[in-house]
């Protein structure tokens, strides 16, 4: 394979592949380039499965590394998110990451080195190299899901020969501090053990906000032989935290301002708890030179429960003063075993170079959920109105409600969910990337999906049960006019079956549909300006095909189409030896489809218009700055286009000196103009709001 000096990015496109030895040498113009294994590269996409320069990907995606995490002061997915083109945040309940790709949102299409990571929770960044998001239909590589793209956390690995031992403390002004280790110990000329923890102590500016967690991540690497690498890791989490689901909005539709101080919840019952045992096992080796297999085992068992009181209705124009509050308990029992491999074959015939891919993965998921709701005892229902203070006159489940009457809620009563889920799912893929001539490219493949899944329902004693067989192809088109230039147009599928992502049930009709299907039309641009800084720009249309049962002949199903369609624009990298840019645009438009056609309605959460900017300078040799913006259009909150997620803008700002080689002092302001904004949802009355100007103090160095 031939490699270009610094201005491609090789990716080592591997879902398991772990990371060899690294070193640091330069090119004849003296630019940095890093060597791990046997690639090179400035950076790496580890969600792919061939080895391929960057600007050749026929697909829009974004690569946030450890030290712009550190930089920017990241300490959520969120976080990240907010600063890349084509995504924003939801809300998430306020107990899980949740991401609106291309205007689909998501809770469950995440993955940690090119392995599924479903369950529903807050994801920690202690462990991470990097953190990639790739935008579109994803099928191909990721199986089910990925309807408007995946979110893919690369972990560190032990580095042979080395030893160090990285920290990392923070505190802000609302008195949140966390702690990081990262240690390496060479074993050998041929191995490492690495491990990585932490340990945050949770606060904000939200009444009753705090929380705890802990992270351990031990991580294993060996070199066998030459050809040979191997990493085998454990990671236990830890989680605990307090759940607020924001403020109702009022008869304009808009969160009510006036209570951006008050919390509309129990702070005794809302809550949220995860502990996780994970366990993942990787190998590379190289058969020849023209050879290669990756294989990796993941086990992971989860257990989680999540307690929440939110607002259910607000009536500001009648009842000014009263809440409604609804709530309930869910419990998540999950293991989750998935095999996965692949052979990458290079070749040349018919006087075309290709680059092969075949690969088959197993899943298998044990998965219970039970859910009760709350019960009044005044009421003897899951709603009960309260006169809005601060705080509300609730706590620990009992409480005066707005007839000045004593009221106790009762988590164990009213059962609204009791199943049991068993998935196994098989897959299998192929792709060529064939190289035409020095100018043309072609990336064609298609994955076969079996998606088998048995639901009991506990309550009813009723068991179902469906299987899903599905072809997704993918086709992509690519023409480099100029080694630094690639114009490319892609094609690809995806699908979502009826169990939805977290396979609560497929009661009802729901194990007669078929599942919704995902196509994604997309044309683009990357252009590397320099050898460190990238310009990608690209338009797409989503469209989903949802077969729903016919109201006019119930025996047959009748598909809907809808459409979301968007461009963006990403540059990013440095400018100059002292200054990093990264600049993003989205705009995204769509409207929903009903039986009857177009509705005229906006999708939810969904803005038309997103940028974000961040600038870092160095402006001495230990003197460093940041500067940066985001801007969120406004949206609505539902379906309905009733409630509206103003617009915002919030400005953040960063400043570090390095006291001495390996001990710096960093400060990052977060919302510097102190705005009040919103910056996501769930439903009608559940907006959060956002951190007021607030500052983080950081230390990190290496013993």
């Amino acid at each position: 394979m031939t490699f270009k000096s610094g201005v491609s990015v090789a990716v080592l496109l591997a879902a398991s592949a772990p990371t060899a030895n690294a070193q640091t040498l330069h090119n004849a113009d003296g630019d940095e380039i890093i060597v791990r294994g046997k690639y090179l590269y400035a950076d790496q996409v580890n969600a792919l499965k061939t080895p391929r320069p960057i600007i050749d990907v026929p697909q829009s995606l974004s690569i946030t590394t450890a030290d712009q995490i550190i930089r920017q002061g990241f300490t959520s997915i969120a976080d990240i998110v907010l600063y890349t083109p084509g995504v924003s945040n939801s809300q998430g309940e306020g107990h899980r990451d949740a991401v609106v790709f291309r205007g689909v949102r998501s809770t469950a299409d995440f993955f940690v080195d090119g392995v599924r990571d479903d369950v529903q929770y807050y994801r920690p960044l202690y462990n991470l190299e990097q953190v990639e998001i790739l935008r579109g239909p994803n099928a191909l590589l990721f199986g089910r899901g990925g309807t408007g793209g995946i979110l893919n956390r690369v972990t560190k690995k032990g580095i042979a020969g080395e030893n160090f031992a990285d920290y990392k403390a923070s505190v802000n002004t609302f008195g949140e501090y966390d702690f990081q280790l990262d240690g390496n110990l060479e074993t050998g000329d041929t191995g490492a053990l690495r491990v990585n923890a932490f340990y945050e102590n949770l606060n904000n500016h939200r009444d009753f906000y705090d929380g705890e967690r802990i992270g351990i991540y031990p991580t294993f690497h060996l070199e066998p032989s030459p050809e040979t690498l191997l990493d085998i890791s454990y990671e236990y989490v830890d989680h605990d935290r307090f759940v607020d689901r924001g403020i109702p909005t009022g008869a304009d539709g808009r969160p009510v301002e006036a209570f951006r101080d008050i919390v509309f919840g129990d702070p005794g019952e809302n809550f949220t708890k995860l502990t996780a045992h994970i366990v993942r096992a990787a190998v590379q080796h190289d058969f020849s030179d023209s050879l290669k297999g990756n294989f990796s085992a993941f086990y992971g068992t989860y257990d989680k429960v999540y307690s929440n009181v939110y607002v259910s209705g607000y009536d500001q124009a009648n009842t000014p003063d009263d809440v409604t509050l609804d709530g309930y308990i869910d419990t998540t029992e999950r293991r989750n075993l998935i095999l996965s491999g692949n052979f990458i074959n290079e070749f040349a015939t018919g006087g075309f170079n290709h680059t092969v891919i075949v690969g088959a993965e197993y899943i298998n998921t044990d998965s219970n959920q039970g859910r009760f709701n709350s019960f009044w005892s005044t009421t003897s229902d899951d709603n009960e109105i309260f006169l809005i203070r601060r705080p509300l006159t609730l706590n620990n489940g009992v409480g005066v409600n707005a007839d000045d009457v004593e009221t106790s809620n009762d988590f164990l009563s009213d059962l609204n969910d009791d199943t049991r889920s068993n998935v196994e799912v098989f897959s299998a893929y192929i792709q060529d990337e064939i190289e035409l001539n020095d100018m043309f490219s072609i990336v064609l493949g298609a994955r076969f999906d079996s998606f088998d899944i048995t639901v009991l329902n506990v309550p009813a004693v009723e068991t179902r049960s469906r299987k899903d067989e599905e072809i997704s192809p993918r086709l992509g088109l690519i023409y480099k006019p100029q080694d630094n230039v690639s114009i490319y147009g892609s094609y690809s599928e995806s699908f979502l079956p009826r169990s939805g992502e977290q396979f609560a049930n497929i009661n009802g009709d729901n194990d007669a549909l078929d599942p919704d299907i995902f196509t994604n039309l997309e044309a683009g641009v990357k252009w590397d300006l320099t050898p460190g800084l990238s310009l990608t720009a690209a338009v797409f249309e989503v469209e989903q095909s949802s077969p729903q049962v016919s109201d006019d002949a119930p025996e047959t199903l009748e598909v809907i189409d809808s459409q979301t369609r968007g461009a963006e624009a990403q540059l990013q990298g440095r400018a100059t030896d002292r200054w990093f840019v990264s600049v993003g645009y989205s705009y995204l438009d769509g409207e929903q489809v009903d039986r009857s056609g177009a509705t005229g309605l906006r999708p939810r959460e969904l803005p038309e218009h997103m940028i974000s900017v961040w600038n870092s300078y160095q402006v001495t040799d230990r003197l460093g700055v940041g500067l940066g913006l985001t801007y969120q259009d406004e949206s609505f909150i539902n379906n309905s286009n009733t409630a509206i997620l103003p617009t915002y803008t919030r400005f953040d700002a960063s400043a570090f000196y390095d006291l001495r080689e390996g001990l710096r002092l960093q400060i990052n302001v977060e919302n510097l103009t102190d705005t009040l904004y919103f910056p996501n949802s769930h439903a009608t009355h559940q907006a959060t709001v956002g951190a007021p100007l607030n500052a983080r103090f950081t230390v990190t160095g290496r013993f």
